[in-house]
């Protein structure tokens, strides 16, 4: 399977800029290549992004940038997906257990504290990796990375 992803990142930002309007984030997306594709089910790279983005956006305060791009490498072509937000971000010592299913580390702030497990999950089937970055009070910086796919040859 191959999934443009600038369209479906188009997608998610459009879902959540709604879900959170009342909150006047900017939320800021990099120019993505035409070439940047996923190798896998497009439902998977929705549920994935889906998640971190609506996480990233629950705890920034103004902003949250989100950026895609394909990296070369000797193992392959990846897809690198990279969300920040500007919220009050992750302690080291915590990142491994939000990643649990059904951990929170916040109960005030809506939600079942499965995104975050359903994402890593559905990276790990793909061969990926989910990361946590960034130390408090900076924000959180979210890295995906999935196997990328060729572009679409047209002809």
């Amino acid at each position: 399977a191959r999934v443009d992803v600038a369209p479906v990142l188009a997608g998610l930002v459009r879902v959540v800029e709604k879900v959170h309007a009342g909150r006047g984030l900017a939320i800021v997306v990099q120019p993505v290549d035409a070439a940047c594709c996923f190798a896998g089910e497009a439902e998977d790279l929705h549920e994935i992004v889906g998640n971190m983005l609506d996480n990233a956006c629950k705890w920034a305060r103004r902003e949250v940038r989100v950026a895609a791009r394909t990296e070369v490498a000797r193992e392959g072509a990846r897809l690198v997906i990279r969300i920040d937000d500007d919220g009050p971000g992750i302690a080291a010592q915590d990142r491994a257990a939000v990643l649990d299913r059904g951990t929170r580390l916040d109960e005030s702030t809506p939600g079942t504290g499965l995104g975050l497990s359903i994402a890593a999950e559905l990276v790990a089937l793909y061969g990926g990796t989910l990361e946590l970055q960034g130390e408090p009070p900076a924000g959180l910086r979210v890295l995906i990375t999935l196997p990328a796919a060729s572009p679409a040859t047209e002809g």
